[in-house]
C-alpha cells in the first residue's frame, strides 16, 4: 500500500520560505511520479510541480516557475519542495501524490494521495 505524508507547511511572511517534505512508503521512486498539489479556500486545486523520476522529467505550473524547485532523496524515498520568494497568493493546503503507471511525461491522474500541508504567507 502506498502511503504519502506531507509536512513542512506553516506561517511565512511574503518573500520567504518553507521546503515542504514527503515521505512516501509502499513504492519505489525509481519508476514513480510524485506530484505537488495545492489547493486554496474556495478554489479548486491545481498542479504545482511534479517529478517523473524515471524519465527525468521536471514540470512546474507557470504561476511558480522560478521560485519553486524539486528535489529528492530517494534512498529514503523523500521529495521536497523549496518555496522561495513566496507569494500570499501561494497560501493553500499543498499536497503531495504519487503514481505508478508507466506512461511518459509527468502530469497525470495520480492514484495515491497522502494528508495536506498548510501554508500561510502573510505578513
Amino acid at each position: 500500500e502506498v502511503q504519502l505524508q506531507a509536512s513542512g507547511g506553516g506561517l511565512v511572511r511574503p518573500g520567504g520560505s518553507l521546503e515542504l517534505s514527503c515521505a512516501a512508503s509502499g513504492l519505489s521512486f525509481d519508476d514513480s511520479v510524485i506530484g505537488w498539489f495545492r489547493q486554496a479556500p474556495g478554489k479548486q486545486r491545481e498542479g504545482v510541480a511534479c517529478i517523473n523520476f524515471s524519465d527525468d522529467i521536471k514540470a512546474y505550473a507557470e504561476s511558480v516557475k522560478g521560485r519553486f524547485a524539486l528535489s529528492s532523496d530517494n534512498a529514503t524515498n523523500t521529495a521536497y519542495l523549496q518555496m522561495n520568494n513566496l507569494k500570499p497568493e501561494d497560501t493553500a493546503v499543498y499536497t503531495c501524490a504519487a503514481d505508478q503507471k508507466p506512461l511518459y511525461g509527468c502530469w497525470r491522474s495520480f492514484d495515491s494521495w497522502g494528508q495536506g500541508t498548510l501554508v500561510t504567507v502573510s505578513s
